[in-house]
């Protein structure tokens, strides 16, 4: 397995990396060979933060962070939070046909986006977003790009699209669906707990 370390806003130290490889090495109990592990510690004021994400060899990325005021009681919590994930994991690919998640299909249209992307930013921030960059008053508005990520979207099944989302800890995910010859389609998160999915047409 492929180790790396970041080090932000604090200094490198090889006694908290040989600490975080010795914890992350537990989660071969569960599985075996995992490409890759990426952590990230990060430091403001007395907060110490860890960002952990483990990419798998079917495609999928196992992710979890954690916040104490000591990074190894960090390191601690979040190697203990993603083996409760990869044990819950597991066992819904075991028995993912016999207990299907449930899903909503929805046709792709204004209002729909709307739901699905409703809340990932705040009010404020979303009505800066819609005001006029330009200050022509014109009735047009001119909508500002906060932020920009470029990512592939793999070819998935909706149940793995899901496992995926759980894994991740998202709120959205957008995929190819490999039971629509490949086309682009979104799951999200829904606020009672259910799941939409969002196809696209060829």
């Amino acid at each position: 397995m492929q180790f790396s370390v970041t080090f932000r806003h604090m200094e490198p130290t090889d006694a908290l990396k040989s600490y975080a490889k010795e914890r992350m090495d537990r989660i071969r109990k569960y599985l075996p060979d995992p490409i890759a592990c990426h952590v990230v510690f990060s430091t403001e004021r007395h907060n110490h933060r860890i960002d952990v994400n483990f990419q798998l060899h079917n495609g999928l990325s196992i992710a979890g962070h954690e916040t104490t005021e000591n990074m190894y009681s960090s390191i601690d919590l979040v190697i203990a939070k993603i083996e409760r994930q990869v044990r819950k994991y597991k066992g819904k690919l075991d028995g993912q046909r016999q207990r299907p998640h449930h899903v909503e299909p929805l046709p792709w249209s204004h209002s729909i986006v709307e739901e699905a992307f409703h809340g990932l930013a705040p009010e404020p921030q979303r009505a800066a977003s819609a005001e006029p960059a330009n200050g022509n008053g014109n009735g047009h508005p001119q909508f500002k790009v906060i932020r920009t990520e470029k990512f592939h979207a793999n070819p998935l099944s909706v149940e793995d699209a899901i496992v995926q989302l759980n894994l991740a800890h998202e709120d959205f995910l957008v995929f190819r669906s490999v039971e629509a010859q490949g086309r682009v389609a979104v799951v999200y998160r829904r606020e009672d707990g259910s799941f939409g999915l969002i196809e696209t047409h060829a």
